[in-house]
């Protein structure tokens, strides 16, 4: 099931106090950028994020989810209300994601 653009535009208003929030459609789901670093994706109208240390610690109830067959989990935020809560964690999230690969040139 693919994610609705509602949904995509909820997360993006919910992420709006911080800077450099961007994403990316991929195949009916979206990929979630904060400053060029992939923290996660909306997977069938779920937020779903990498499970560095920092957002473990910060979702250390969280559920770990596949976003398909064959993905490595997830963690699945279910906190979506509260757009402080959302700019903490990815804030704090930011400095343990892996920085983007190099594009390959042609």
């Amino acid at each position: 099931m693919a994610s609705s653009k509602e949904y995509l535009t909820f997360i993006l208003e919910q992420l709006s106090d911080l800077d450099e929030i961007s994403y990316r459609a991929m195949m009916g789901e979206y990929i979630i950028y904060y400053k060029g670093k992939i923290v996660g994706g909306i997977y069938d109208d779920q937020l779903l994020i990498k499970p560095v240390k920092a957002a473990q610690k910060y979702l250390s109830e969280a559920v770990q989810v596949s976003p398909y067959p064959g993905a490595k989990e997830m963690l699945l935020v279910d906190n979506l209300d509260s757009k402080d809560y959302l700019t903490i964690l990815f804030e704090a999230m930011f400095e343990e994601l892996p920085a983007p690969k190099p594009k390959k040139k042609k």
